[in-house]
């Protein structure tokens, strides 16, 4: 029996797990890191962290499955996106690494749209505008804030990227991984000359770039050591989390989306073509499949929004007397499903830290609009749900706007075990809903273009086949839905009214 690896550098730890030649997950294994946070809106993680976890989480893994090293037949890798390690001319690490979550560089943001024909331009040149958390803004910083480490820099590798040159002493990374750089020519699916040029960066700086199943290096001695592996074990190219994420949900054939309802809500919807949004509202990557790309949009609270909740206002005691044995996020549900669809004429708005898609917003605030004395505890919480669901569509209805269609939905994430939430999404989008057998996501995924790279499986859809499987379907009720429409069309309209409102009101904390 051959097994296939695959681990997840992602941002609050390392995820690790084995899977067998049909797709099942023996094992899974994690190591957690903290995030530094150095000044107010910074984000920062030290390299070496990321590498002590995966050493730690694939030593465990292999401990764990009772699997011989030698029959890890490859090894995929996958990470949190954008983030940037730089390198002097020593491979060692010039500062910690600026997170993808790290806001920073919005006068670079400026820079780069300004330096390249602006917005219009720039998405011309690389399917996307300018956002803080990319990695080409990153660099710009560095050369403006802090130059005695500018001058120093010989590589910028992304988070998963630095961990496979330690572990394989090879540069390398990934199409989709890369195209969330600015600096990659996502419909030609390489580094763009216009891009690097304009922006003074040296292509020797970036690694080779490869697509997600191929072998592009094999575990060294050194790595081997340090994890565990054998030497010479395959390591295939890999994929950003998002994209192996929706290899690890089956997202590998046209017509299919996957929504992540975490901490933040993801939809990622498969593309044959390199389909855009000409004002950057949605973003376009290289998929981990082959020739292939996917457009995603983003609502930064989504699960985030509940455990806001849960956290300043959490269920009511009559709840807990009602319900002794049930946890405090059942208990809230059990208070929403006492309320009917529409929460009595309650919305929410769920941009408690700004917002990405469709408003590409800092400023954007969360609301409670339509409060009366009639709504309850019930009511707050059900809108939440709503709010989150009607800003998901609001994702969706940009995806049909490039043109794309979506006709098999896939959910997972935390929120997703919440049976009132799958409904409510089902309704709000008109359309049925499917849960699968595997809740791994991105070290899945990562595992599966490890499987291809080695020849285990002829390719992403025959493993995708193998290995993932539904097991429940959410369908939408007519009468809710309809009631979502109209609640819909007026949580549409709330931004537009309230945008001047929250810009004057970030100027003012600015001031304060």
């Amino acid at each position: 029996m051959s097994y296939m690896l695959g681990f997840d550098v992602g941002t609050t730890g390392t995820k690790t797990l084995v899977i067998d030649e049909e797709g099942r997950v023996i094992v899974t294994a994690s190591s957690e890191y903290p995030l530094l946070a150095p000044r107010p809106n910074w984000a920062e993680q030290n390299p070496a962290e990321w590498w002590k976890a995966t050493c730690a989480s694939i030593g465990q893994a292999l401990t764990q499955a009772q699997v011989d090293s030698k029959d890890i037949a490859a090894v995929g890798l996958t990470g949190q996106m954008h983030g940037s390690v730089f390198l002097d001319g020593n491979n060692q690490v010039i500062r910690p690494a600026i997170l993808w979550c790290d806001q920073r560089t919005a006068a670079e943001c400026e820079e780069i749209e300004g330096t390249l024909g602006g917005r219009k331009g720039l998405i011309e040149l690389t399917s996307n505008p300018a956002l803080t958390g990319f990695t080409a803004p990153k660099i710009l910083w560095l050369r403006h804030q802090e130059p005695e480490n500018y001058q120093q820099v010989r590589k910028v590798l992304l988070p998963k990227d630095y961990i496979r040159f330690l572990l394989t002493g090879e540069y390398a990374t990934d199409v989709s991984d890369a195209s969330g750089t600015l600096l990659f020519d996502v419909r030609r699916r390489c580094w763009s000359p216009e891009v690097l040029e304009a922006l003074d960066i040296p292509e020797q700086w970036l690694p080779s770039c490869y697509e997600s199943p191929e072998v592009v290096a094999r575990v060294s001695a050194q790595g081997a050591q340090a994890t565990g592996l054998s030497e010479g074990t395959p390591v295939v190219a890999g994929g950003g989390d998002q994209a192996a994420g929706g290899v690890g949900s089956g997202i590998v054939l046209p017509g299919r989306a996957s929504v992540v309802l975490g901490t933040s809500g993801v939809v990622f919807v498969y593309s044959e073509a390199p389909d855009f949004d000409s004002d950057g509202r949605l973003h376009t990557f290289c998929h981990a499949v082959p020739g292939k790309w996917h457009v995603m949009g983003v609502t930064l609270a989504a699960a985030g929004s509940l455990r806001w909740y849960h956290d300043v206002i959490g269920p009511g005691e009559d709840m807990r007397r009602r319900y002794p044995d049930l946890g405090d996020y059942d208990l809230l549900e059990k208070e929403a499903e006492e309320v009917e669809a529409g929460s009595e004429g309650l919305l929410f708005l769920p941009y408690l830290t700004g917002e990405r898609t469709p408003h590409a917003d800092a400023n954007t605030r969360g609301v409670f609009f339509g409060l009366t004395y009639r709504h309850g505890r019930g009511h707050l919480v059900r809108s939440v749900m709503e709010g989150v669901a009607f800003s998901l569509r609001d994702c969706f209805e940009l995806v049909k706007d490039i043109g794309i269609s979506v006709k098999r939905l896939v959910i997972s994430g935390g929120g997703a075990r919440s049976p009132l939430w799958r409904q409510t999404l089902a309704d709000v989008l008109g359309q049925e809903i499917l849960t699968i057998n595997v809740e791994e996501g991105p070290a899945f995924g990562a595992a599966l273009l490890a499987g291809v790279g080695s020849g285990i499986f002829g390719s992403l859809e025959q493993a995708v086949e193998a290995s993932i499987h539904e097991i429940g379907k959410t369908m939408p009720q007519r009468d809710s839905a309809r009631i979502y429409e109209q609640l819909y069309q007026i949580y549409r309209s709330l931004y537009p009214i309230l945008k001047n409102a929250f810009q004057e009101l970030g100027e003012a904390q600015k001031i304060r």
